[in-house]
């Protein structure tokens, strides 16, 4: 019932910029966490950055002072500024998010995956 749809991802050449959107739809009561996740082939998961419902952000190391998490002004909607991109960028972003309906115990929900590559 809930849907996280993507946008922003694409081709770019190494220094350039992009930017991700991810908005929520569907019957949310609380949401406690968004954020986004990328794989790069042949390689695990990782986290790239989290946004809490307080404004607390969490990135990875490799990311910190080229990429920006943000809240947007629609309900439920987070963007991913990534900025300095280089090859080791690239990869399927992924947007999650933590939530709560009702009276229920945490939800989680992933969405589709939009593919940055970074290459000259």
């Amino acid at each position: 019932q809930v849907q996280l749809v993507e946008s922003g991802g694409g081709l770019v050449q190494p220094g350039g910029s992009l930017r991700l959107s991810c908005a929520a739809s569907g019957s949310i009561t609380s949401m406690y966490t968004m954020g986004w996740y990328r794989q790069a082939a042949g390689k695990q998961r990782e986290m790239v950055a989290v946004l809490t419902n307080r404004g607390d952000t969490t990135y990875t190391d490799a990311v910190k002072g080229r990429f920006t998490i943000s809240r947007g002004n629609a309900k439920n909607t987070v963007y991913l500024q990534m900025n300095s991109l280089n090859p080791e960028d690239t990869g399927v972003y992924m947007c999650n998010a933590k939530y709560s309906v009702g009276a229920s115990g945490l939800l989680e929900v992933w969405g589709q995956g939009t593919l940055v590559t970074t290459s000259p």
